[in-house]
């Protein structure tokens, strides 16, 4: 089996004002987490003692990518360009009452439709002269339903 060329994941969008997020390097691993919401009935228990639950909905679901990397120095400019459209996923775009709502794709897999619901980074490398050239983010993605929006 040959190895094709490299595609890389990224998150897209429609919504204007808002840009799509590339990836420099693709993530070494996809965290997805899904819950069940319950409603205990307070008190009530079960035979066997165990409180008396009914199902009220499934949460979205959430997907953690972590320890991306960005890295400029051979290009001796700031990594803060290559961030930038990430730390702004989580503003409010435009005339929309929300942030904007992301694809997030990889080769032939459409994962999520989702918003980026959080954003964390370290600033890990830097020139002489303070410029930051690498960069280290985690960021949390949730499904959201486009249907409602």
């Amino acid at each position: 089996m040959t190895a094709g060329p490299l595609v890389k994941a990224m998150l897209t969008t429609t919504d204007a004002g808002a840009a799509a997020i590339n990836f420099q390097f693709n993530p070494t691993e996809l965290q997805f987490q899904r819950s069940v919401s319950l409603n205990r009935s307070a008190g009530a228990r079960t035979a066997s003692g165990l409180p008396k639950v009914t199902f009220a909905y499934p949460e979205p679901v959430s997907l953690s990518l972590s320890n991306l990397t960005f890295d400029t120095y051979e290009a001796g400019t700031s990594v803060l360009t290559l961030i930038d459209p990430i730390i702004k996923a989580t503003d409010f775009t435009g005339s929309l009452e929300r942030p904007p709502v992301y694809v997030f794709a990889w080769g032939q897999n459409q994962y999520l439709k989702c918003f980026v619901k959080s954003v964390s980074y370290k600033l890990t490398m830097f020139l002489a002269d303070g410029t930051p050239v690498r960069a280290v983010v985690d960021m949390s993605l949730e499904e959201v339903d486009t249907t409602q929006l």
